[in-house]
């Protein structure tokens, strides 16, 4: 089986599937998980408009709410991706 490359943001991975984004990595203790929940039409393409962000705990004994550490609605990817680098990192080094 053949080794599969993520792209990368920021030096960490940035996987999507359909309206979902995950960046981290799974193998850390926390990952963002961003939700495309509204998109708007800007010439003749869809973009982000609303998206929820939430900074989860990768530790699969934990509930799925307990899971959940933090989380916000931005407006705009660009907001989102922002937000869940600060969130990502700060989270990455208070753990370490």
């Amino acid at each position: 089986m053949a080794n599969k490359e993520f792209f990368t943001y920021k030096g960490k991975p940035l996987v999507r599937c359909g309206d979902e984004l995950y960046y981290g990595s799974m193998s850390e203790p926390f990952v963002i998980r961003m939700q495309v929940k509204t998109k708007k039409a800007v010439g003749d393409m869809q973009v982000a408009d609303k998206v929820a962000v939430q900074l989860l705990c990768t530790d699969p004994d934990l509930s799925p709410r307990k899971q959940l550490v933090k989380a916000s609605e931005k407006t705009g990817l660009f907001v989102a991706m922002d937000i869940a680098d600060i969130w990502l990192e700060r989270a990455l080094n208070n753990k370490m």
